[in-house]
C-alpha cells in the first residue's frame, strides 16, 4: 500500500527557527502547507492526532549532542516513524532592538542548545550577564522583540523576520556546527531502500549481566556498523535503560533485518524507529561477504535443505 506524501507540515516554531529552514531545505515552499509548534512534544502530538502529516525536529547537534525531548518523545507514545534526516549549518547572531548597546544588555536568552554554543563567546561579550533558556531560538527573538528581554541568541533570519539588530554577528564558539533534523510521521509504507541508508530504534535492555553487550552483539555478528548510540533513562527504576541507536542499513535488507528481529528476542522491548535516506554526505560501508543478502538467502535455502531430508 503506498502511503500519501506529507502535504501538512508542522515544526518546531515560531518561525525564523533553524527547524524551519531545515523544513525549507528539505520540503519545497509550494509542497504543502506548514505550521509551527510551540514545541517539539506540541509538534510530535500533532502528527499523532493527526492534525499534520510530517513534523520536521532537531534530534543532535555536532557540538552539544542529542536533543533529550525528540529522543524521549519519539521512544513514548504512539509510534512515529522517521522518513528522512536533514543536516544543517547553524549560525549564531547576538541580536536585539534597534538602538540597544552591549552595555545595556542585562541578560540574554535563548535554546538551551544555542546558549551553550555561544558561551564562550558571550561571556567575552557581555562579562556576568546572565543567560536565559527559551524553547526556540526563534521564540528568544520574538520575546525580545515584545521587550520581555534585552537580547537574544538566533538565526540570523529570525532577528530579521522579527526586526532586530544584530549586536555581534557569527558568536558560536565552534563555527560551522550542524544540527541534524529528522521528519517524522505516522507509521505507513517505509521509504524503498537506496542502498545507502540509516535504520533507527529504541531498545530497552534489562537488568542483568551482559545485557548490553547482547545487544551490540547482533550487529557485529552480521557487520553492521552503528552511526550513534546512547542511553536513556526509562523512568522506571534506576539500572534499567533505554538505547537510542542509528545502524548502517535498511530494514529491507536481510541482515538488519534478522538483527531487528534476534533484538526483539534478547531485549525486554524494541521500537523501531524507522529506515531512511542517509543524508550526511557519508556513505555505509561495504558489506561483508558473509553479511551480505546473497550470504543469508544461501544459509537459509541451505537450511530448507537439512530439514527436506536432502542432506
Amino acid at each position: 500500500m503506498l502511503q500519501t506524501p506529507p502535504t501538512r507540515f508542522t515544526y518546531l516554531g515560531p518561525e525564523g527557527t533553524f527547524a524551519e529552514a531545515a523544513l525549507s531545505s528539505a520540503v519545497a515552499p509550494g509542497e504543502g502547507v506548514r505550521r509551527p509548534a510551540a514545541s517539539v512534544p506540541a509538534a510530535l502530538a500533532a502528527v499523532r492526532a493527526g492534525e499534520a502529516d510530517a513534523a520536521l525536529v532537531p534530534l543532535e547537534n555536532s557540538v552539544e549532542g542529542s536533543v533529550p525531548t525528540t529522543m524521549d518523545g519519539l521512544a513514548d507514545g504512539d509510534p512515529l516513524v522517521i522518513t528522512r534526516e536533514v543536516f544543517l549549518t547553524v549560525a549564531f547572531v547576538l541580536a536585539a532592538r534597534a538602538g540597544t548597546r552591549l552595555a545595556d544588555v542585562r541578560g540574554v536568552v535563548s535554546h538551551p542548545h544555542a546558549l551553550a554554543q555561544t558561551a564562550r563567546t558571550l561571556a567575552e561579550l557581555l562579562p556576568g550577564v546572565p543567560t536565559l533558556p527559551a524553547s526556540s531560538t526563534a521564540g528568544a527573538a520574538r520575546a525580545v522583540a515584545d521587550g520581555e528581554h534585552d537580547a537574544a541568541v538566533c538565526a540570523p533570519i529570525a532577528a530579521e523576520r522579527y526586526g532586530l539588530v544584530p549586536l555581534a554577528e557569527d558568536v558560536a564558539d565552534h563555527p560551522g556546527a550542524v544540527t541534524r533534523f529528522v521528519l517524522v510521521s505516522r507509521p505507513g509504507s517505509l521509504p524503498a531502500s537506496t542502498g545507502n541508508d540509516k535504520t533507527s530504534l529504541v531498545a530497552v535492555v534489562g537488568d542483568r549481566t551482559g545485557a548490553l553487550l547482547d545487544l551490540l552483539g547482533e550487529f557485529a555478528a552480521r557487520g553492521i556498523s552503528l552511526t550513534r548510540i546512547e542511553s536513556r533513562p526509562t523512568r522506571e527504576r534506576l539500572g534499567v535503560y533505554s538505547f537510542s541507536l542509528d545502524c548502517e542499513g535498511h530494514v529491507a535488507d536481510a541482515r538488519v533485518g534478522e538483527a531487528l528481529a534476534a533484538l526483539h528476542r534478547v531485549c525486554d522491548d524494541v521500537r523501531f524507529l524507522g529506515s531512511y535516506p542517509r543524508d550526511d554526505g557519508r556513505t555505509n560501508r561495504p558489506v561483508p561477504d558473509v553479511a551480505a543478502d546473497t550470504a543469508f538467502a544461501d544459509a537459509g535455502a541451505w537450511l530448507a535443505r537439512l530439514r527436506a531430508g536432502q542432506v
